[in-house]
């Protein structure tokens, strides 16, 4: 393909990944379990037994994964710092060989000129502190802010980016709401103040690593365009409701100070006075998630349903998926549909106006059970057209006045899908899981080729 997407010229071009997804080494060097560690562990929650025990061994093939990204070209590489790695039970003691390792990673990205950008909390909670109430608890929060000044005071001078959480509102629906994730808690409605702790403790982050001197501080927050499944009042509250729960519950404390509801905040029983300004920090940009919409009607009001992010969800609801029809899907079966991209970019700055920082798309991608390397190759063409289209979509808006600064590829290499296992594949990157060989496939090329294209128009 030699027609790229039309993208400024100044445009930032990054790959992510994630810690429990990538690094292995779960029982060296002083890291605690996380609960991640813990739900592996539990038969049947995660497909054909895989855990995140080796996964890519990133732990000591840093420099190898680093090197690839170099010759990627990518101007940003995200990641996510494991927290059991720095502090094994959460809290009080900090394991310095934890700490040294993201700071030999630190180093490497930037000798490779490569922007450092760092995620504190990417679903590996300590599983210390889970024990003790996790994200249900409020102190969680407090502990989550005293990581942060570690963290921040040990890498604060060379990480360009930061990330306080990834993606709350999955934490809280499918790992303490549902028992899909890690840690599996099932506890339905009575989830909803781990949203509120989640959100609170990423102010808390915010105000703690500014005062240990980091800059550019932002989240990483999924988000989905909500469509209702027809024209039907009823169809269009369940909608509304999903939209609002989805969405809005974890974007507007964070942009606007409120939630989206009027007086949501009573309903928390650990809720207390200021804390809507302690999560209302100014940000320096603001991070989307984005896959898929979702189609959303009323409960019983359709004929059929779908899983929701693969996920089956209960009844007795307000809401349910709907099947999105006309579209292709990945072999992940999430829907490809990269106007809505664009539709979430319009959403936000209609919403948001000036309250809305820069934004970046820090994942983005697809999984697709790509064969095995033949003579070196790794021939992928839906990966490439998935990336294209979704990067036209942000072209346009970014013509239209949209300040969207840069993409971060969902994922750098093949990886650890959570409770999917092994099965599924994201990656710029074949890693063969036996060998642990890597072998850059047709759409790490494309990438490349893309960003070289784009600089070269400068």
């Amino acid at each position: 393909m030699t027609d790229f997407p039309s993208l400024p010229t100044d445009f930032v071009f990054g790959a992510s990944s994630a810690s429990y997804q990538i690094e292995g080494a779960v029982d060296e060097d002083g890291r605690g379990r996380s609960v991640w560690d813990t739900f592996c562990d539990v038969p049947g929650k995660v497909a054909n037994g895989d855990t995140g025990a080796v996964a890519c061994d990133h732990y000591h093939r840093y420099a190898q994964d680093v090197g690839l990204l170099r010759d990627l070209g990518v101007d940003s590489y995200r990641f996510s710092i494991a927290w059991p790695r720095i502090l094994p039970a959460g809290t009080g003691e900090v394991n310095q060989a934890g700490l040294d390792f993201y700071d030999r990673l630190v180093d490497e990205l930037l000798a490779a000129g490569i922007a450092p950008a760092a995620t504190l909390f990417h679903w590996d909670t300590p599983q210390a502190l889970e024990d003790a109430g996790g994200w249900t608890g409020r102190d969680i929060a407090e502990h989550f802010a005293a990581y942060a000044s570690v963290v921040g005071e040990r890498l604060g001078d060379r990480v360009a980016r930061w990330m306080t959480l990834n993606e709350p509102n999955v934490v809280t629906m499918l790992g303490y709401a549902l028992d899909v994730h890690a840690p599996g808690r099932g506890l339905g409605y009575e989830a909803l103040p781990v949203a509120h702790h989640l959100l609170l403790g990423h102010g808390l982050a915010v105000q703690a690593l500014r005062s240990a001197g980091a800059h550019e501080i932002g989240i990483a927050s999924n988000h989905a365009p909500v469509w209702p499944a027809s024209d039907s009042d009823a169809d269009r509250e369940a909608a509304q409701v999903y939209d609002n729960l989805w969405n809005w519950t974890f974007a507007d404390p964070v942009l606007l100070g409120r939630y989206p509801v009027e007086g949501m905040e009573q309903g928390f029983p650990t809720y207390r006075d200021g804390d809507l300004e302690t999560i209302h920090q100014p940000l320096d940009w603001f991070g989307v998630n984005y896959y898929n919409p979702a189609s959303i009607g009323a409960p019983g009001a359709g004929s059929a349903t779908e899983e929701l992010g693969g996920v089956e969800v209960p009844a007795g609801l307000p809401f349910e998926n709907r099947p999105l029809a006309g579209y292709e899907r990945t072999d992940f079966n999430w829907p490809i549909v990269p106007e809505a991209l664009a539709e979430l970019v319009r959403t936000l700055r209609g919403r948001y106006a000036a309250a809305l920082p820069p934004v970046y798309v820090t994942e983005s991608g697809c999984s697709y059970h790509d064969a095995d390397p033949v003579d070196g190759r790794v021939a992928d063409p839906k990966r490439i057209a998935y990336h294209d289209a979704h990067l036209r979509a942000l072209a346009g808006e970014i013509a239209d006045g949209a300040d969207v600064r840069g993409y971060f590829a969902w994922s750098a290499t093949d990886n650890f899908e959570w409770a999917e296992g092994y099965k599924e594949r994201f990656g710029l990157v074949h890693v063969d899981y036996e060998t642990l060989v890597r072998t850059p496939k047709d759409s790490y090329h494309w990438y490349r080729d893309l960003i070289a294209h784009t600089r070269a128009r400068g």
